[in-house]
């Protein structure tokens, strides 16, 4: 007994602790009041933790072992992996639901949230089996050669669904809960909580398999499966008020094509969703490319290329926490994006110029201004949604944003792949002429090209933010 009296009170002062460093270290922390503590705050941004999880399972740890461990076919492990993306275009119909959802306790987001979970939930739950069986492991002979490759497929479309679905209907109820003005510091918290939920797992997965097993692997998915639930269910635990008398209010008579074409009616909406397609296709495209550049274009070993993953996060990090500030000042969300494509531009420079400069310097500054303008794009474009979201549509808004920004990450992952390898073949063939031989050529064309749609996307959104400013005037 004061063994555990002693632990809880241990307990008690380092939450207190933290909450009392918050509000001084973390530019978001602000964001709390008497009504919305920032433990409360913190508490809720869990989900982001547990999605941060699952996307370093599937498109980091798993990828790499299915390949290597467990000899899939890097184009099934691909498709495995594209697979989430499939759902990403419904985020905006989840929006849509839980803008209208009329349970019998009065709630609207929470439903959404706990059945992402358990979906989510499920996936991981079947995965080690599914995977064992792709690989042909454990008693793999007795079913047929279609099971694994389904089993896999519907594993990770499921992980895919339920963290989509969780992560749209939470963003919509942190901006429920979060006045106009906190908004921004509220998006810089829950994506900094994504980025540490995605840091630590990264961290713990390599370290639980160092030394592989296949009995190893499934006490990670499963432990991971676990951890779903109880992120989850700590994070929407007491945070959206029961109101019973919603059941009482009229039926929305719109259906969800309806609301969708009247959102999407606004020319401001639909150029914003044109900004944050472009921008995220303009961010993506290099991310399969950049440990194989360093490599094979400059030399660097595997311990080195390990560090950009973090060294991308990092910059994140810093853009993110930077647009907190500005943001939380009172400055334009749009304008912010345009600040964050613009920065990308001479950083993707920077990566290009480490080549023919061979300086492995010079190639770490560019990944981490990527990860910086990133940061600023995206807290800026997701800002701007919240701020703009027409009355009773935030999950919608949301949801689109979601639909358009994951489909988009997709799409350019392919394209960046595919564009490279292209042009690779080209200029090993002598095609492009005797001077365009180089390895780094098909890298190099891919980062141009991202810097080109950076502009575009800058350009695009000075557009908006002019029109914008036009319509606000008497």
């Amino acid at each position: 007994m004061p063994t555990y009296l002693g632990m809880k009170r241990l307990s008690q002062s380092l939450v207190r602790g933290w909450v009392t460093l918050g509000p001084r270290f973390l530019p978001f922390a602000d964001v709390a009041s008497a009504e919305l503590p920032l433990s409360r705050l913190l508490r809720l941004s869990l989900f982001q933790v547990s999605v941060g999880m699952a996307l370093v399972l599937m498109m980091g740890t798993l990828n790499r072992v299915m390949i290597v461990e467990l000899g899939v076919a890097p184009s099934l492990v691909g498709l495995m992996v594209a697979l989430p993306v499939l759902y990403a275009p419904f985020r905006a119909l989840v929006g849509f639901k839980s803008d209208h959802h009329r349970a019998a306790l009065g709630w609207r987001r929470v439903p959404f949230i706990w059945r992402g979970t358990m979906i989510q939930f499920g996936g991981l739950a079947i995965m080690p089996w599914a995977l064992l069986v792709l690989s042909g492991g454990g008693n793999a002979a007795a079913w047929p050669d279609w099971t694994g490759p389904a089993a896999a497929a519907v594993a990770f479309l499921l992980v895919g669904i339920g963290l989509h679905t969780t992560q749209t209907a939470g963003l919509a109820l942190a901006t429920d809960l979060v006045p106009e003005r906190d908004q921004p510091k509220m998006v810089g918290l829950m994506y900094v909580m994504l980025l540490a939920g995605s840091i630590v797992s990264a961290l713990i997965f390599g370290w639980m398999l160092s030394e592989y097993t296949p009995a190893r692997l499934v006490q990670v998915i499963q432990a991971s499966a676990v951890a779903t639930l109880v992120l989850n269910g700590i994070s929407l635990w007491k945070q959206e008020g029961r109101d019973r008398e919603r059941l009482q209010r009229p039926t929305p008579d719109v259906g969800f094509v309806q609301a969708l074409r009247h959102f999407l009616s606004d020319a401001g909406a639909r150029r914003r969703l044109w900004i944050i397609a472009l921008g995220t296709l303009a961010f993506t495209m290099q991310d399969v490319l950049l440990e194989p550049y360093g490599g094979a274009v400059l030399g660097m070993t595997v311990g080195q290329t390990t560090w950009l993953t973090a060294t991308l996060a990092a910059g994140g990090l810093v853009g993110f926490t930077a647009a907190s500030i500005v943001l939380g000042r009172g400055a334009d969300a749009m304008g912010m994006a345009v600040r964050g494509a613009g920065l990308g531009i001479p950083a993707f420079a920077a990566v290009i110029l480490a080549a023919p400069l061979d300086s492995v310097g010079l190639f770490y500054v560019g990944v981490f201004g990527i990860g910086a303008a990133g940061g600023l794009f995206s807290h800026g474009t997701l800002t701007s949604t919240m701020q703009h979201a027409p009355a009773e549509q935030t999950g919608l808004a949301l949801g689109a944003w979601g639909a358009v920004q994951a489909t988009a990450a997709g799409l350019a992952v392919a394209l960046g792949a595919l564009g490279r390898d292209a042009v690779s073949a080209l200029a090993a063939h002598g095609l492009l002429g005797s001077s365009m031989t180089n390895p780094s050529i098909g890298y190099g064309f891919i980062y141009s090209a991202e810097a080109l749609l950076l502009l575009a996307t800058a350009a695009l959104a000075l557009g908006w933010n002019s029109q914008h400013a036009a319509s606000r005037q008497p």
